[in-house]
């Protein structure tokens, strides 16, 4: 399954959300595996990202409609690339 890496901010109503309900954040990982998108890994960051999350998906089209519903929202803002393991990668050369 292609592999995916999300970079995620909060707007000023996710951090209040987050600061008043710190469960969210296993929450909304329980919602985006109801998408069909399995988390593999997720950290909290500091710097220009609040969160990055290694994810695998059927698809993009599954990762853009996570995406908008993400976004719509309106407590985050993301981020997607696609993700290549580096053997694959260097093997298609």
């Amino acid at each position: 399954m292609p592999t995916y890496i999300m970079l995620t901010r909060l707007t000023s109503d996710g951090v209040k959300t987050l600061k008043d309900n710190p469960t969210r954040v296993h929450e909304v990982t329980k919602e985006v595996e109801q998408l069909g998108v399995k988390v593999l890994n997720q950290w909290a960051t500091l710097g220009e990202y609040d969160f990055v999350s290694v994810v695998e998906a059927p698809d993009e089209k599954t990762m853009a409609k996570l995406s908008v519903e993400m976004g719509s929202r309106g407590t985050v803002m993301n981020e997607t690339l696609t993700a290549i393991d580096a053997e694959e990668f260097t093997g298609s050369l």
